[in-house]
């Protein structure tokens, strides 16, 4: 706003004393000061106002008024509450530096030009900045926006003063203007949004993450040409980019809040446009997964593996070694998901996995939009398949422990993907937006090098997502290594069973321990895991040799079994891995 508009307001009560002819000066804020010296607090085009508590005599004006102007502010306005009239040398020195000079009448409070002032420089920068964001959204229907989101958020942060960045539904930073949010807060600002959305609640939704407000709006395309609206939020919730604000958004004004929308829309456009750039990788894991499936020549899904290298590695020399992730989103129409007692609800799962396998593939440390072009998912019926190309693996004898090897660093080297690591940064986000009807399960096989071993992967990438099925929880994974164990029997073994070989062995121990105190469990547990060495047990039990002798001998009276036979043991390891 300029200067000369204050003077046509009577409400604020301002009277010019000087400085006509620098009346069309942009006033870009307002600040409240009594400082002798405020300029470290001024960034230029503030309207200054001061109620003269700084001035202690005549000579204290020139000071004042000349470091006003050094810091390029607009005006001054000082009030009358004080001293009554505005001194003399107040207005010489402003008319020497001429900085316009008002006089603020003594029954108007400063907090009512303040409040004047930041309404009316707000309502003109988000004008400008709606004319800018419907120019870029005029220009993006007929071609890409230069920039991307970056540019729409800098601008919000340059004339709204908002910081905002776009969050993947797991919480990762695609775009930002000015300092990245930190992993974990992005990833609690994602939860907090698709919990709010599983609830129905209309955006933007208002979230609090240590100590500070934010608030979060929806990115959907709604426009033109976007795609039909899903009938059920669940067919979305898991995909959705998301724009976090930095601001409570509860008491903004229609026009600013509308503004905002705009702003989605815009970057909705973008995703809909890095969408379509995937469709050839989506394509390629597509026919190599069919290839795969149907039993096709090793050679055969060999050539399709060299078209999709160049994609996928571009740049790359030899042929890489490839991976196999499978997911698989269930919603239970009754809330049971998971639970094997709720019948499935009616949404189609596969894409919904493909877009969760595609954003959980990505680095969450990387930003950007881009960051899984080289990540290609396809999905058939409900569940989604990736084909990730690993650009190298480390060599053998890295990973044996070796003299001269450092286990620890080989490990951080390898480029393989690990399923007990793999959800470990969206496991919270992910499960706010499954709520209580939903699960994810996922399953890693063990890195190939050629396409004989694509089948093999495939069937172990499945079987492994079985295991993470059958343990409890919303976003559970298994990897290859889990197949080669016990544990890939135990989640197979019926309830029932399971109920009554755990009795059998381990009710009569905890019987005598709630009668007795007597920690037999614990002892047997410990035992166990010492590989039934007395010395080692006993001092792990702080107990003396004989004491866990005595107990070991209790254990084998209850349950007629001899902890020295191997069979026994094994039998008591798995009743209390069941148990």
């Amino acid at each position: 706003m300029r200067l000369r508009a204050l003077l046509d307001t009577d409400a604020l009560g301002l009277r010019l004393l000087g400085g006509d002819d620098e009346l069309d000066r942009t006033v870009r804020g307002v600040m409240t000061t009594d400082l002798r010296d405020p300029s470290r607090y001024l960034s230029g085009g503030e309207l200054v106002l001061t109620g003269l508590a700084w001035r202690r005599d005549a000579a204290d004006s020139e000071p004042f008024v000349r470091i006003l102007a050094g810091a390029g502010v607009a005006g001054l306005a000082a009030g009358e509450a004080e001293l009554g009239d505005i001194p003399d040398d107040l207005v010489e020195a402003c008319r020497h530096h001429r900085l316009p000079l008002f006089a603020v009448n003594e029954t108007v409070a400063f907090a009512t030009i303040t409040e004047h002032v930041v309404r009316q420089v707000s309502g003109e920068r988000a004008g400008d900045l709606a004319a800018v964001v419907d120019r870029h959204r005029r220009l993006m229907t007929s071609g890409p926006a230069g920039g991307g989101p970056e540019v729409v958020l800098d601008l919000l942060t340059s004339d709204l003063d908002l910081r905002a960045w776009v969050l993947s539904p797991t919480g990762r930073q695609i775009a930002g203007a000015g300092e990245p949010l930190p992993g974990p807060v992005g990833a609690a600002l994602a939860g907090r949004h698709l919990a709010a959305t599983r609830t129905g609640r209309r955006g933007p939704h208002r979230a609090a993450v240590d100590g500070t407000t934010y608030s979060l709006f929806p990115i959907r395309n709604t426009g033109r040409g976007a795609a039909p609206a899903s009938r059920d939020v669940r067919e979305s919730v898991l995909s959705d980019w998301l724009l976090a604000v930095e601001a409570d958004a509860g008491d903004w004004p229609a026009a600013r809040l509308d503004l905002l929308q705009g702003v989605t829309q815009l970057i909705a456009v973008e995703r809909d446009r890095r969408d379509a750039a995937r469709t050839v990788r989506r394509r390629l894991a597509q026919e190599v997964l069919e290839l795969v499936q149907a039993g096709a020549a090793p050679a055969e899904i060999a050539a399709r593996l060299r078209v999709a290298a160049p994609v996928l590695l571009p740049g790359l020399g030899t042929a890489p070694h490839w991976q196999v992730v499978v997911a698989r989103v269930e919603w239970a129409a009754d809330g049971a998901a998971g639970t094997g007692t709720g019948a499935t609800a009616d949404i189609p799962g596969g894409p919904v996995a493909q877009a969760l396998l595609e954003e959980i593939l990505v680095d969450p440390s990387v930003t950007g939009p881009d960051t899984a072009d080289r990540i290609a998912v396809a999905h058939t019926g409900d569940e989604a398949i990736a084909l990730v190309p690993l650009p190298a693996m480390p060599a053998p004898e890295a990973t044996t422990g070796e003299a001269g090897t450092d286990p620890a660093a080989a490990e951080q080297q390898d480029p393989a993907l690990h399923a007990d690591i793999l959800l470990a940064a969206v496991r919270e986000p992910l499960a706010a937006g499954l709520a209580d009807d939903g699960r994810l399960t996922l399953g890693v096989s063990a890195a190939v090098h050629s396409a004989e071993g694509l089948r093999g992967a495939l069937e172990e990438a499945r079987h492994a997502r079985r295991v993470a099925a059958a343990r409890p929880g919303r976003v559970c994974a298994a990897g290859h290594h889990e197949l080669a164990s016990h544990v890939l029997l135990l989640p197979f073994v019926p309830d029932d069973v399971r109920k009554a070989f755990t009795a059998r062995l381990l009710d009569p121990l905890r019987d005598y321990d709630t009668r007795h105190r007597a920690e037999l469990i614990p002892t047997l547990e410990a035992f166990l895991d010492c590989d039934g060495s007395w010395t080692r047990c006993a001092a792990r039990l702080h107990l003396h040799v004989n004491t866990l002798r005595y107990r070991v001998g209790r254990i084998e009276q209850l349950t007629g079994r001899d902890l020295s036979r191997l069979e026994d043991k094994l039998d008591f390891f798995l009743a209390l891995r069941m148990s």
